[in-house]
């Protein structure tokens, strides 16, 4: 009996250091993908009932690249930065834009002011074949810890899908390998290299890694990212509706509040106005003061789904020359402002 105990033992062992062998060599082939992304954003700080400050805060993120000019990172990391800056793991740094963004699924595509010489890429698998109790792991920037792994299973799926429009629908799988602040928007990898989810989240009652992450899978990335043309209009808004609704006084059910803008992205240069004032309106944090927009070129906005598909319709059409015109409510004034 005893001698079936160890040749047990002795097995598992085994087991274990191959498995530990092969991620090891898997990591070396796909963690110079794997980029640490640096943002700058403008806070509002409010100081008193009359006064308020705006100061640049800087941000980090992970993520991760699909080509030569591409990469893969989380919705929140790139939300409306000032500056953004890609540095790699050979210590290059190359500054970046914003692409592509979706804010319930939490994924975003930036894009490089140049190209990455001898990039090394990496692919997306298929999630919907992860199963609960397989292994993967991740790879990222947490804490500033440069190009670090943790490993861990799918512990479960989390998924969410609303309606036909790609605004709603999130696509979580949640994971017990170590995630912390630095993370969002790195792979998780399977066993074969292949990314089968973007970093998103924690849930945390400790403020740190408490064994229940969630990253969005790597299906709904590809169909939004890699074969959607929706541009990213530059801003990060507030939906509001119910009693916010009527706190702001809007003419229509639903409008979207301007917290921050980027001067250079399409609303900036529509001259779309940012918030100037922080307050908090029961446990939200908000930025007030800035335009709310009501309508995308006549398409008045709304959380129904069939108004959301129509307002991906029109984002989908969009292009350099394409002209079109937001109706905002600005000072308790309803204007126009035109594309440039």
């Amino acid at each position: 009996m005893k001698l079936l105990l160890r040749t047990f033992a002795v097995l598992v062992l085994t087991a274990s250091s191959v498995q530990s062998q092969d991620i090891s060599k898997i990591y070396e082939k796909v963690s110079p993908a794997v980029v640490a992304i640096f943002t700058e954003e403008n806070t509002v700080i409010t100081q008193d009932s009359n006064h308020s400050q705006t100061v640049t805060n800087g941000g980090l993120g992970s993520g991760f690249m699909v080509s030569n000019r591409l990469i893969v990172t989380a919705a929140h990391v790139v939300k409306a930065p000032k500056s953004l800056m890609v540095q790699f793991a050979d210590g290059e740094v190359i500054p970046a834009k914003v692409i592509s963004s979706y804010q319930a699924p939490d994924i975003a595509l930036i894009g490089l002011t140049r190209e990455k010489n001898n990039a090394t890429l990496v692919s997306f698998g298929d999630s919907d074949k992860m199963k609960i109790g397989q292994q993967v792991f991740v790879v990222g920037v947490p804490l500033g810890v440069g190009f670090s792994m943790s490993s861990g299973y799918i512990s479960g799926f989390r998924r969410q899908t609303l309606g036909k429009n790609p605004f709603t629908n999130t696509d979580f799988i949640q994971t017990d390998a170590a995630i912390n602040q630095g993370n969002s928007g790195g792979p998780m990898f399977n066993l074969n290299g292949e990314v089968i989810g973007i970093v998103s989240h924690i849930t945390s009652k400790s403020g740190g890694s408490d064994g229940i992450g969630f990253a969005s899978s790597s299906n709904l990335a590809a169909k939004l990212l890699l074969n959607n043309k929706m541009p990213w209009f530059g801003a990060d808004l507030y939906s509001l509706s119910g009693k916010e609704a009527k706190i702001f006084n809007l003419p229509q059910p639903n409008g979207l509040l301007v917290q921050r803008v980027v001067v250079s992205s399409i609303l900036g240069r529509m001259g779309v106005r940012e918030g100037d004032t922080e307050v908090s309106i029961g446990k939200q944090k908000l930025i007030l003061g800035g335009d709310i927009i009501l309508a995308f070129n006549g398409i008045e906005y709304n959380t129904v789904d069939d108004t959301l598909v129509k307002l991906a319709e029109f984002a989908n059409s969009i292009d350099k020359d394409t002209k079109f015109e937001i109706t905002i409510l600005r000072e308790g004034k309803v204007m126009t402002l035109q594309s440039k």
